[in-house]
């Protein structure tokens, strides 16, 4: 019988109590890896009462000694990158070079977090009345929660829980069940650092551990990624729980390429841009929109997906890994299979690829490629999460951001272009949260917000970045007025000072 994961409740990893369990696999031989416990109501009202009794002492722990626990947590994330990115690999199927980078982009954030006394700094305004001054300053809310998806194990929970806590506040992490392993050693790492216990709970679970977590008294904030659908149910819970939420979501990212671009440069970019992590990250390019004459480049476009192989992670030359799931991929293969009975043409089939030697358990497809496709299509219409690439034909730049205006989705797009002018309208006039020029997966570094519009995120504020510390504080103020003391006994003037 395969293992299985422990809790980590006020710094103890502890064995849960629970009887169900979910059972993970390995997605690159489909063999039985770890159970993953799911979490009983006691042991997750354990875990946030240990988070509200850690966040009375945490709130007033002094700036510089929370950065420099973010500093010394960047330090050790960095000292045990290799073993990070071994386990990120083992658990979600991604080549060695992808899961370094998921953690690479993590630990980014943390070391903004490390800034965190600059990032809280108030606002002072003198005389705004005569003798009157104003100020704001920003204080935690108290026990936070992250909700966090399979497909970047170490990047989004560091996206989360290290400006949460280098803010003031506490926090429990719910990781997804498919990858949680990888969360229980991101956490013991800042025990390691000297996080006090209590400060970063890990529980494990499902729907039904959500919503309690989500509706308890004492959790006061949610950070969720995943797909539409869960973050539709989890952004409403929290707006009926009266809680505030920041729930990123689905994608349908569009790569556009003018026929000024750089060919083999536009064309290497959106083949790895549509099939890196097998597709399975919310900015990759699903939809490419040749404009005008740069339709002819569809033939050499099929090459160069065609020469992606993916791979298990030892495999240096692997261009992406395996699916999560055998139901992740029998999802993809449905949509593949729709897409070609609705009209599209198949230029490219992965369901095809032969698995590589000694993983024919594993959750594999090739890269693929549809074109003729429209609009209305199922292919078009739904995020597929897989290695699938549907390719559609407009006469001009305006005919190309209409499109991309239409779709229901926001999160990021991309224009291939040699012109400053068509890239400024493109910026302009696009209503995507992020774009980028001649960059195929535009992802910002943490010092801005990573900001998807429409069904891409429900909130108001988004990830990381000030936009992040905005969420994760509430802001007071206060407005003072000083007068001189009318008893001669308490004037200054007339105490002696020791």
């Amino acid at each position: 019988m395969s293992t299985a994961l422990p809790l980590l409740i006020d710094g103890e990893h502890l064995v849960s109590g629970s009887d169900e369990f979910h059972q993970t696999y390995d997605p690159c031989t489909g063999e039985a890896r770890q159970r993953v416990p799911l979490s009983t109501a006691a042991e997750i009202e354990c875990a946030v009462a240990g988070a509200a009794a850690a966040f009375r002492d945490w709130r007033e722990t002094p700036l510089p000694q929370r950065a420099r626990l973010m500093l010394k947590y960047q330090q050790l994330l960095k000292e045990h990158a290799d073993e990070l990115a071994a386990l990120i690999a083992t658990e979600s199927g991604k080549t060695l070079a992808d899961a370094h980078g998921d953690l690479w982009r993590g630990i980014e954030v943390v070391e903004q977090a490390a800034g965190i006394a600059r990032m809280l700094q108030g606002d002072y305004s003198e005389n705004v009345a005569h003798g009157v001054d104003t100020y704001s300053l920003k204080q935690p809310l108290g026990v936070c929660l992250g909700i966090t998806p399979f497909n970047f194990p170490a990047m989004i929970p560091l996206w989360m829980f290290p400006l949460a806590i280098a803010c003031g506040n506490t926090f429990i992490l719910k990781p997804s069940e498919q990858v949680a392993q990888t969360a229980l050693r991101l956490a013991s790492l800042l025990l390691q650092a000297g996080a006090p216990a209590g400060v970063l709970q890990v529980v494990h679970g499902q729907a039904a551990q959500v919503e309690q977590l989500i509706d308890h008294a004492e959790v006061r904030a949610v950070s969720f990624v995943g797909s539409v659908a869960a973050a539709q149910a989890v952004y409403r819970r929290a707006g009926q729980a009266l809680k505030r939420a920041q729930c990123l979501a689905g994608a349908k990212n569009h790569m556009v390429i003018l026929p000024d671009a750089n060919r083999d440069a536009a064309l290497r970019a959106l083949a790895g841009a549509a099939c890196g992590a097998a597709g399975q990250r919310c900015m990759a390019i699903s939809a490419v929109v040749f404009v005008g004459a740069a339709r002819h480049w569809q033939e050499e476009l099929v090459e160069h997906l065609r020469q992606l192989r993916p791979g298990p992670p030892a495999q240096t030359d692997a261009a992406f890994g395996p699916l999560i799931s055998a139901s992740a991929r029998a999802r993809v293969h449905a949509l593949i299979e729709q897409g070609c009975q609705e009209g599209a043409v198949c230029r490219l089939d992965g369901r095809s690829l032969t698995p590589p030697a000694g993983h024919a358990g594993g959750y594999w497809l090739g890269p693929t490629l549809f074109s003729g496709v429209q609009p209305t299509m199922s292919i078009y219409r739904e995020e597929i999460f897989g290695p699938v690439l549907c390719s559609l034909e407009v006469d001009d730049l305006d005919a190309a951001i209409a499109l991309i205006n239409a779709n229901p989705y926001g999160n990021g797009t991309s224009l291939f272009t040699g012109s400053g002018a068509s890239a400024r309208h493109f910026s302009h006039h696009v209503e995507v949260g992020q774009i980028g020029i001649n960059l195929a997966i535009p992802v910002p570094l943490p010092f801005f917000s990573f900001t998807g519009w429409r069904r891409s995120f429900y909130g108001d504020l988004h990830a990381y970045g000030q936009q992040a510390v905005q969420f994760y504080t509430e802001t007071k103020t206060i407005t003072t007025r000083w007068q001189e003391p009318t008893s001669p006994a308490s004037s200054p003037s007339s105490t002696t000072l020791a």
